[in-house]
């Protein structure tokens, strides 16, 4: 009896789906398991342009002139149809990604739910300046801006949380008027199609919103971030990808907005509540199996608790649980593939080198026939570590972290600050004035004090150095996605 055909994940242009080009196909593994999941079109470069042509199109046809009232309707009825089909999103997202189902629901899929209403909110509510300027001869002018849509934004986004992040980024850019071309991960193919239905049956113009599947350098990402038409790109991803994404943006002088990697840290104070302290490292560390820019894989600790956060961090690393994804009792996931898993697994062996001590973890586990395939790691933690050594100064983007104790203030926020990452730490203390001392020295673009991942979608987010260049989020969003025009009347 022969196995049933892999679904067929297409390409969306100009408001239909592409039929499929079976020599451009590539196979969607389940990371759970390491079977085949879906079929996925690969874009070339004449899709990509007519992408990007279709896009323009939208713009040309009157997208960018609608009124905000009726922009901002549309973002709503969106939300409203996710939450419709809230569990096919969820299926869809638990498929590419393995992440566990509880997860998916109470974060991904939700978190895209809150994107378009908080961003239709905030849009709806946005402001202009304006400026009344006296002039010599007593008369006055007047100032205003106008802002105007950027134009066709290139939308990348990685496979760790694709959904979210999708949204992160679609919901402001439509909500200004921008017309968007959308190129995931070719991990996580399918929520994104999944969108693309739910724009649609909003009542999004055909051509506002298109997904072209790929991998980066030689097709599809670089089809799309060196094309002409593109006015303006935001990414998220690794460093090393962004500085790419910079090079092809530069001749055009496009604009970018880039949320990179990470190698963020967490300096936990004697004073602190250890047990909250616990549960948070808990969370920054393992969350998403550490695939979250934000997780944290360096852990600063005052040398008077030191060994009740390793033991205790490591009790709870022990009660994780790694399993069926779409099992309610799994708290682990695996990594995305077999590529990523190796490269995770490098950094094992250069932690032993290093002459790390291994407090919990430090392998692959094996669960069963069913799920040995997939790319599954055990939750590890190191000491014996310092900042010298690479698993301490380089991404990993797996559920590790090193332990490092300290002894002063000073020194721990000298340790967190050793990096040429930027993007967020974490600061535990019970000491308030100490919280926020130390959180306004942290070289980051989010620091955070007894709490880690906690959002106010208002506020700005991103980060410096190699994790990346502006903000997006609240108002910082809409300057990127919006172009001012300031107009001046004499009175």
């Amino acid at each position: 009896m022969s196995a049933e055909p892999l679904p067929v994940i297409r390409n969306f242009v100009g408001g239909t789906f592409a039929e499929p080009d079976e020599e451009r196909c590539l196979t969607k593994t389940a990371p759970a398991t390491g079977t085949p999941l879906a079929q996925v079109h690969e874009a070339d470069r004449t899709l990509v342009d007519r992408a990007v042509r279709s896009a323009r199109g939208a713009l040309a046809d009157g997208w960018a002139h609608t009124p905000v009232r009726e922009r901002t309707a549309l973002l709503r009825r969106a939300a409203d149809l996710i939450e419709q089909r809230f569990e096919e999103f969820v299926a869809a997202e638990v498929g590419d990604t393995g992440k566990p189902v509880t997860q998916a629901r109470e974060l991904d899929v939700a978190r895209a739910i809150a994107n378009f209403r908080t961003f239709a909110d905030i849009v709806a509510a946005a402001g202009q300046d304006s400026y009344l300027t006296d002039l010599p001869d007593g008369r006055q002018a007047l100032n205003y801006a106008v802002r105007k849509p950027l134009g066709v934004v290139a939308v990348i986004v990685p496979w760790n949380l694709p959904l979210l992040l999708l949204t992160w980024k679609v919901a402001p850019a439509l909500a200004c008027g921008n017309a968007v071309v959308v190129k995931p991960s070719e991990e996580t193919p399918s929520t994104a199609a999944l969108l693309a239905e739910v724009l649609a049956d909003a009542g999004l113009p055909a051509g506002a919103y298109n997904v072209v599947h790929g991998f980066g350098a030689g097709s599809a990402g670089e089809f799309l971030v060196t094309h002409p038409g593109v006015d303006g790109i935001t990414f998220t991803g690794s460093s090393a990808t962004g500085t790419a994404v910079m090079r092809a943006a530069a001749p055009g002088v496009r604009p970018v907005s880039f949320e990179l990697g990470g190698k963020n840290a967490a300096i936990v104070f004697d004073d602190v509540d250890v047990d909250e302290a616990l549960d948070g490292l808990c969370r920054s560390v393992f969350t998403n199996t550490g695939q979250v820019c934000l997780c944290t894989e360096r852990v600063y600790v005052h040398r008077a608790v030191f060994t009740d956060i390793v033991d205790g961090l490591a009790e709870r690393a022990g009660r994780l649980r790694l399993g069926d994804p779409f099992s309610a009792h799994t708290t682990t996931g695996p990594l995305i593939s077999q590529e990523h898993r190796r490269k995770v697994l490098r950094y094992f062996d250069l932690a032993e080198q290093a002459g790390a001590k291994v407090v919990t973890g430090g392998g692959t586990p094996h669960l069963g026939p069913a799920l040995d395939g997939g790319a599954w790691i055990e939750p590890t933690l190191w000491t014996g570590l310092t900042n010298a050594d690479r698993p301490v100064r380089e991404e990993i983007f797996g559920p590790v972290a090193a332990l490092i104790p300290f002894d002063t203030e000073e020194e721990a926020i000298a340790l967190a600050n050793d990096t040429d990452y930027g993007l967020a730490a974490a600061v535990w203390t019970n000491d308030l004035r100490r919280g926020h001392r130390v959180a306004q020295r942290m070289d980051v673009g989010m620091a955070w004090v007894n709490t880690w991942f906690l959002r106010d979608l208002r506020s700005p987010f991103g980060g410096a150095g190699l994790s990346g260049i502006g903000r997006e989020g609240g108002a910082s969003s809409l300057h990127f996605y919006t172009e001012p025009t300031n107009v001046c009347v004499q009175l």
